[in-house]
């Protein structure tokens, strides 16, 4: 208890030091069920036992980018490639409606298939056969006056994972023609709009260090993101990085308090990562302070095509299975899925609305 009431006193009273977030980053320290109960009642303080659902649909595995650490990078020759149809789009929505979604993210590659004015017309078909629900996209790096067309046309969340703060880091993990300052100025770009905007980062990617993760928490102190995704890094054997190992799932959860401690309003899923590398994985990521969950609403014809990283779980289940499956999952973990549109919720009680 003393452990615990200390790390809730080092939140709440001012920010820690860098040599105090790497030692609780230091796996050797057992001090687990601390930061997780801590991190628990921060988040029910703001959100009480509410997790959020996120209907996904993984619209296309075509990307122009060849990370080197991801499945459908466009040097992967040997992956299986699709596209959805606006009709197949608009489908999954309307599944995803009767099953009580009430938020609908929008994923895919850096497909250039997909003009700005495409994603406008999908963007504003779903706004208006659905408008009591929120568009979040998630299509990559674009410029800003493409981001003002989504945003016009309806969307109103977008997230965009820096991947990792650190410059060095970065070249690390991508080739020459991509830019970390460009990826953050996105981001700030997006805020300037007037996005709901999500950032977050790979846990235990190739050549991370625990500085590289300082720089992580620092560059998001910056951003003040209102949605925060992080997942342990996990491998592909069609990419240059197949024998490097995955990330700790223990190293993940603990940045999931740490991260809910530091951005108490922020909206962080537990996501299907956590589940890929533990078959409890998402619960123990509620458990650790997380309040969203985002079910695939894809056809299941080309969910396993989707592939980010190897073993991706969920890839055989109908939307509803899906649905009924995170309900028992969540529920067990001791919390309620709500199926509201589901507001981040800035201190002092300020509410975004849309």
């Amino acid at each position: 208890m003393e452990t615990e009431l200390l790390i809730e006193q080092l939140f709440n009273t001012r920010d820690l030091s860098d040599g105090e977030l790497i030692q609780l980053l230091d796996e050797s320290n057992p001090i687990d069920d601390a930061l997780f109960q801590t991190a628990d009642r921060k988040r029910r303080a703001f959100y009480g036992d509410e997790v959020y659902l996120r209907g996904l649909i993984e619209f296309t595995n075509y990307c122009k980018n060849n990370c080197y650490y991801c499945g459908i990078r466009c040097g992967n020759r040997q992956a299986e490639r699709y596209r959805l149809s606006k009709e197949e789009i608009l489908s999954c929505c309307k599944e995803g409606y009767a099953l009580g979604y009430r938020t609908f993210v929008l994923q895919g590659g850096e497909d250039p298939f997909y003009t700005d004015d495409l994603i406008c017309e999908i963007v504003s078909q779903i706004h208006h056969e659905f408008p009591d629900c929120a568009i979040t996209l998630s299509i990559g790096e674009k410029s800003k006056s493409s981001y003002q067309a989504y945003f016009d046309a309806g969307a109103v969340r977008y997230l965009l994972r820096h991947e990792t703060a650190d410059g060095l880091h970065y070249r690390k993990l991508h080739p020459d023609n991509l830019n970390p300052d460009h990826r953050k100025q996105c981001l700030y770009h997006l805020k300037e709009i007037g996005y709901q905007v999500g950032s977050g980062f790979m846990v235990g990617s190739p050549y991370q260090t625990k500085e590289n993760l300082i720089s992580d928490l620092r560059f998001l102190q910056q951003l003040k993101p209102d949605m925060i995704g992080i997942g342990p890094y996990l491998r592909h054997e069609q990419t240059p990085f197949a024998s490097f190992k995955n990330g700790s799932l223990i190293l993940t959860l603990r940045l999931i308090s740490i991260l809910r401690l530091m951005f108490p309003y922020a909206l962080i899923p537990a996501t299907t990562a956590l589940g890929t590398i533990h078959p409890n994985g998402r619960e123990m990521g509620l458990k650790a302070g997380a309040n969203v969950v985002m079910p695939n609403l894809s056809p299941v014809s080309v969910r396993k095509k989707y592939s980010l990283y190897e073993n991706k779980i969920c890839t055989g289940e109908e939307s509803a299975q899906c649905r009924g499956c995170l309900e028992r999952r969540v529920k067990s973990a001791g919390y309620q899925i709500v199926t509201s549109v589901g507001h981040v919720k800035k201190e002092f009680d300020h509410i975004l609305e849309f």
